[in-house]
């Protein structure tokens, strides 16, 4: 015989805590074994990798161009190569024996250009078919270099080495910023999948337990907001690990292959989206729950789940908008709208058009509405979780939670 039942109490029930935990890691548990889940991870780690290839294989695209010069010509090779600089082309010179050395280089292929001339010959470019714009403009430029440095030579001029010139951007964060809206547009593009695809897992697993009859035995032993606070904490814990993978390996990855110039940018803007998909996930993962608690069936979930999808959608829609207008008056109301604000502030923030004081506004505005939501919302989900015949309408919801 057991303490308690000697003693006559009965055993302790857990508390609001435990049975939260509970509930969580349950969802979490059983997502994790579910196909629909494991295959859209798949899907959106092949999709970065996909995307990460892409860029790999863009930067690498050769512009190079290759030119091939006699070794005797030692003035010509070293004006390409200034030229080159000066002109910002990728030139590689090829130095040859002789002329005919090149020559046969050129038919080769080895080389798009042979340049020849000096020594009293008039200088000439060599090509099998015809010159590129690239080719023809350092050939001409050291072509003309040349020519100069030898006019000032016979008039009696000493000609002093040309300095390269440094190019200083009057507004560095032009192209930083480029690089965080691209960032934030990919994030904003997941985050919305995200969204989408847990707020659909809440909704489906409410339906479960409704039509199975399983919510009955869980409200035995909990309340309903018990059960509603698992069900969010477990999946979005899910959620947050899973984009939190995604953005190390997207981090990771644009930095080992160098496709960002301002890493600090790159970090900063990936942490701004996880944030605000923590913001997102709380405001719409209540009212997916609350959708999914309206009705009994499967078939009827589209129904109840389309406002909100749609809401989802026009969020999405105008962060792409804003990104390109993101100072525009369409971007700046709906970065405050609740909703829409998780989708479109962090586009206008990595524009540069979001002040400290607009991104901290809006935050206070989004968790003001998760207040009211996750209030509002579990009244309903209390009224309607064991209504079980049809749909139950929000009236019906609220005015059976009171009783």
């Amino acid at each position: 015989m057991t303490t308690a039942m000697t003693s006559g109490r009965a055993p302790r029930t857990p508390g609001s805590a435990a049975l939260v935990r509970l509930v969580a890691a349950r969802e979490a548990g059983t997502r994790l074994r579910d196909r629909n889940f494991l295959i859209s991870s798949a899907f959106i780690l092949l999709l970065l990798v996909g995307v990460l290839v892409f860029q790999i294989v863009l930067n690498s695209g050769s512009d190079q161009t290759r030119i091939g010069v006699p070794t005797d010509d030692v003035r010509v090779a070293a004006a390409l190569e200034v030229q080159s600089r000066a002109l910002g082309i990728d030139l590689v010179v090829e130095r040859y024996a002789d002329e005919e050395a090149a020559r046969a280089a050129l038919a080769e292929g080895a080389v798009e250009g042979v340049l020849v001339g000096g020594r009293g010959r008039e200088p000439a470019l060599l090509v099998e078919s015809g010159a590129t714009p690239s080719l023809l403009t350092v050939a001409q430029g050291a072509v003309a270099s040349i020519v100069v440095g030898d006019q000032l030579a016979a008039a009696g001029v000493q000609p002093q080495p040309v300095p390269d010139v440094v190019v200083r951007a009057l507004d560095p964060q032009v192209d930083a910023g480029d690089e965080r809206l691209v960032v934030a547009l990919i994030g904003t593009a997941l985050l919305y999948g995200l969204l989408v695809l847990f707020g659909q897992f809440i909704a489906q697993g409410v339906v479960e337990e409704k039509s199975s009859r399983v919510v009955e035995l869980l409200l035995v032993t909990m309340r309903p907001w018990q059960l509603l606070a698992g069900k969010i904490i477990g999946l979005g814990a899910l959620g947050l690990g899973q984009i939190l993978v995604v953005a190390v390996l997207g981090v990771a990855g644009a930095l080992v292959f160098d496709l960002v110039d301002v890493p600090g940018d790159l970090v900063g803007t990936v942490v701004a989206v996880v944030l605000w998909f923590v913001l997102g996930y709380a405001f719409y993962a209540a009212v997916f729950a609350v959708a999914g608690s309206l009705v009994s069936r499967q078939e009827d979930l589209g129904s109840v789940l389309t406002p909100t999808t749609l809401l989802l959608v026009a969020a999405f829609i105008v962060a792409f908008q804003a990104a390109a207008d993101p100072a525009g008056a369409m971007a700046t109301v709906t970065s405050f709208t609740p909703g829409l604000s998780p989708l479109v502030m962090p586009v206008r923030s990595a524009a540069g058009q979001a002040a400290g004081w607009e991104v901290a506004l809006s935050v206070a505005i989004m968790l003001v509405a998760i207040a009211a939501v996750v209030r509002v919302g579990g009244r309903i989900y209390a009224g309607a979780l064991l209504r079980t015949s049809g749909r139950t309408r929000l009236r019906e919801a609220l005015r059976a939670e009171r009783a």
